[in-house]
């Protein structure tokens, strides 16, 4: 929201040399810039007195040769294509080295044959509004003296970034009553001018079927306006200030009232309008054309106005075609009500029909303001428009008081950590427009403009805020005893340390997915997977349901890395997955007042989806790059299982606990898959992911992959130190031929089950596979490393075990001994 200081001091007095900006900062209002206007025009920018004009023929548009007194000894000759003006008006003329808004510079050339030095400007190229058929004309001013005050150039603009709960202060009169509070200076409210109360005969024949929707409703008429009476200047110049697009007279005094008081109006055109009008619930199904051109469905939930035709307004959105505002309009029907916050909201959104309106609605608008603002509209239309304002008033009241609020007069004191007495509490919310009663318990009636105000909390910020966050000692509360990080931050920790390490780099993603992701990873149907949380308000349509697993916006983060010219690329995140329990009752209703009872938490836990902590990584390209020392290494599915293997490592389990095999899960590669146990507990996988899933994600062929659950992993060990021996090892390398389809791991297990307690580790070192050995065959080279704690082994024992090892491996998968 864009407003002027000059409009803000119409209300409100601002002391000389006030920070205004850091008052508002100081109140908890954002400001996201603050732009002095006549520093948008550099150079000369002067009044000038139009003395002569030559029209110019033979060009394709009519062009005029003005000389234009601009105080200057000799006139200034300046060539203008606008028809507006003649001999003797006052224009505004920004002379050659000045810049307009965008860069613009204007200089002295020769244009349509005539020397032309300056020019004469037009409200769009000063940045003052839309209107670029023709040049400012000015009522009154001296040629030569700055022409910024005179236009309005001289303001200052503040852009105001307001919070969902504060929507008093997306209007004039709400900063302005905020600045009266940060400079203890009067607040002039506009809202508290005499306003013509209901009559007995309405202004117009209304009936309210609905009134939880529109609680009030008030409506004023003024008949015979000039159609073509011009909306005035500083009305049309706020509001271009705002960004809000000039319309028509009527239309721009209810948008200029929007933003002065915060109460959004409407204008119908009265002749348009047949019969009664009809407040009520849309029908599921009916349609409506709004204003801005678009043909829509309505909802059983939307509010609208209907005459006899039909629905003609969007309630608290938008007006409808068929009644707005005409060229030709002489009748005009003002309406100011008030609707339901929840309901223009969720209407805004069903429609995506943001309007100035429906922002106001759905923070909440002071529902004492209609009669005021018609009351405004009426005069504004009369003065600037013609017309009799018709007598007869139409308001339609069931608005309820906000509810009271009780509060601890210490509590204050005690959430903030500020001494603020009882007498200082009354005083601060009292300016704010709360009316306090009680004693130590204060019971506090919130003004009607602040319906955010519904609980003590409510109420202790607003202490804290008026009296000045400045005054909140910084100082950081005293460290209760503990025992530092649990287990499960522990282990992310460190697992998160070790990828590091080893190279990967940490991204966060959000935890949302496309419905079509299950599809594009090739989940099977009856994959348990498939089964996730639909989130019903999703902050975006493509990616309205939770992950599952971390790989999907894993991989969308990848792809989005790779089109930005990264190739080589190993990313690892630690995050939740969320599992949903199907479960067919419905959570318990748990209060605030007391902690609910183990068995209501256990049925509400039992209604949360699961969620387990889960680490994933994904590589892509080079895991050792190229160079002058030689080709660089692929990542491969091997890369994968290491990571995961690290992973397991890093949450704390023996690495004799941990095993590797083959298996067969999507979207990983069938025949380059591996599953992750710790003990006989499947804990994870990784390998290289399928070729169809890597051209579906538009993702490099090899793609690998790994994802963990860590949750699954389960305890860590217990650490203990390893047994050192100082005796001598014996190394016996072993090659064994067996079928190529034998997985490498579950070879070493049996080898290591096989050779009995005197070996001491087993290490695959190398891969071979020839015609020679014969077809399907490859050949795995082991190095075994023997060693006794209490002796010197000889030779003899070494070999024995050797051989009880390979004698295991034939037995189990039919290997032979290489080159036996």
């Amino acid at each position: 929201m864009r407003l002027p200081l000059s409009w803000l001091k119409e209300y409100v007095d601002i002391p000389a040399g006030a920070d205004v900006e850091q008052a508002l900062i100081g109140l908890g209002i954002e400001v996201d810039d603050v732009v002095d206007q006549g520093a948008t025009v550099t150079g000369d920018l002067v009044v000038g007195r139009v003395l002569t004009i030559e029209e110019l023929t033979g060009f394709k548009k009519p062009i005029r040769f003005c000389t234009v007194d601009v105080g200057n000894p000799e006139p200034q000759e300046i060539v203008c294509g606008a028809r507006n003006f003649a001999e003797g008006d006052l224009v505004v003329v920004i002379l050659p080295g000045g810049v307009l808004p965008g860069g613009f510079a204007i200089g002295a050339r020769k244009t349509y044959g005539r020397n032309s030095h300056g020019m004469i400007c037009s409200a769009r190229e000063l940045g003052l509004g839309d209107d670029h058929d023709g040049i400012i004309v000015l009522r009154s001013g001296t040629p030569g003296e700055d022409a910024r005050p005179v236009v309005g150039l001289d303001d200052v603009l503040f852009e105001l970034e307001i919070t969902p709960d504060r929507g008093y202060a997306l209007s004039v009169r709400g900063i302005a009553r905020e600045l009266s509070h940060a400079f203890g200076t009067p607040f002039r409210d506009p809202a508290l001018g005499a306003a013509t109360a209901a009559t007995p005969e309405p202004a117009y024949d209304v009936r309210i079927e609905d009134t939880v929707g529109c609680d009030r409703f008030a409506a004023r008429a003024v008949r015979g306006v000039d159609p073509s009476a011009a909306t005035p200047a500083f009305i049309a110049q706020r509001l271009t200030t705002a960004g809000i697009r000039t319309i028509n007279l009527p239309v721009d005094i209810t948008n200029y009232l929007m933003l002065e008081l915060g109460q959004p109006m409407h204008a119908f055109d009265l002749g348009l309008l047949t019969g009664p009008l009809v407040v009520r619930r849309a029908r599921a199904g009916e349609k409506l054309t709004t204003l801005d051109g678009v043909a829509r469905v309505l909802d059983a939930e939307d509010m609208v106005i209907c005459d006899d035709s039909g629905p003609i307004s969007l309630a608290a959105v938008m007006g409808g075609e068929t009644s707005e505002v005409q060229p030709t309009t002489v009748d005009v029907l003002f309406e100011a009500a008030h609707w339901d916050p929840v309901m223009v909201g969720r209407t805004a959104r069903r429609h995506r029909l943001f309007s100035e309106a429906a922002k106001r609605w759905e923070r909440g608008v002071d529902p004492q303001l209609p009669l005021v603002a018609l009351e405004r509209a009426v005069a504004l239309l009369v003065e600037h428009g013609g017309g009799t304002p018709d007598g007869r008033v139409l308001d339609v009241d069931n608005v309820r008081p906000l509810p009271p609020v009780s509060l601890d007069s210490a509590l204050p004191a005690r959430r903030i950590g500020v001494p603020y007495t009882r007498e200082r509490v009354v005083q601060l919310l009292g300016t704010i427009g709360c009316a306090v009663t009680g004693g130590d318990v204060l019971t506090v009636q919130p003004p009607s403009w602040r319906p955010d105000l519904t609980d003590p909390a409510d109420l202790v910020e607003e202490v804290a805020r008026i009296d000045g966050y400045d005054n909140i000692p910084s100082e950081l509360p005293p460290a209760l005893a503990g025992r530092g990080l649990t287990a499960g931050q522990r282990r992310r920790r460190s697992v998160g340390r070790a990828l590091a390490e080893q190279g990967y780099v940490e991204i966060t993603s959000y935890p949302f997915v496309p419905a079509d992701a299950d599809d594009a990873f090739g989940l099977p149907a009856d994959d348990p997977r498939r089964s996730a949380v639909r989130l019903t308000n999703p902050l975006s349509e493509e990616e309205p349901r939770l992950r599952t697993s971390l790989l999907p916006p894993m991989l969308a983060t990848l792809r989005r890395n790779l089109g930005r010219g990264h190739r080589d690329l190993a990313l690892y995140e630690l995050g939740l997955v969320f599992e949903p329990r199907l479960v067919a009752a419905a959570a318990p209703a748990m209060g605030v007042a007391h902690r609910p009872s183990d068995a209501d938490w256990a049925a509400a836990d039992a209604t949360v989806p699961r969620q387990p902590w889960h680490a994933a990584v994904v590589l892509t390209g080079d895991v050792a790059p190229a160079g002058w020392w030689g080709a660089g290494r692929p990542a491969s599915w091997s890369d994968a299982v290491e990571a995961a293997r690290t992973v397991v490592a890093a949450a704390g389990v023996a690495d004799d606990r941990v095993r590797v095999r083959a298996a067969e899960r999507a979207p990983w590669h069938p025949g380059r898959c591996a599953e992750i146990l710790v003990g006989d507990v499947v804990v994870g996988h990784a390998g290289e992911l399928h070729p169809s899933v890597l051209a579906t994600l538009e993702l490099p062929r090899r793609t690998c992959a790994a994802e963990l659950d860590l949750d699954a992993i389960g305890p860590a060990d217990l650490p203990t130190g390893p047994a050192v021996s100082g005796f001598p090892p014996a190394l016996i390398d072993v090659a064994l031929v067996l079928d190529a389809t034998v997985p490498a791991a579950e070879v070493q297990e049996v080898l290591a089950a096989g050779a009995g307690p005197l070996l001491e580790s087993v290490r695959l070192f190398d891969v071979y596979a020839s015609d020679a050995l014969g077809a399907g065959k490859r050949s795995l080279a082991y190095k075994l490393t023997f060693r006794a704690p209490d002796r010197t082994l000889a030779g003899e024992e070494a070999v024995a075990a050797r051989d009880a090892a390979v004698a295991a491996a034939a037995a189990r998968f039919g290997a032979v001994l290489r080159g036996a």
